[in-house]
């Protein structure tokens, strides 16, 4: 039997969906990884992305995923 998931669900590698954490405050369209605001807190503090930061994010992003209000 499949279950059906929600719209715009992440999945990671093992097939579990991303956790989400609701914030008030964020767009209701807007999704955004952790893996992205860490790279994107990093970059403004002047820190460079290497090849291994990016599999970091890419990874965190499959995680935890922050949105809006439904």
């Amino acid at each position: 039997m499949s279950e059906e998931q929600p719209d715009g669900a992440k999945h990671d590698s093992d097939g579990s969906r991303a956790r989400r954490l609701r914030i008030p405050g964020f767009d209701a369209g807007t999704e955004i990884g952790l893996g992205d605001v860490i790279k994107r807190t990093t970059s403004l503090a002047g820190v460079p992305p290497c090849r291994s930061c990016s599999q970091r994010a890419a990874h965190m992003n499959r995680w935890l995923v922050f949105s809006g209000r439904r």
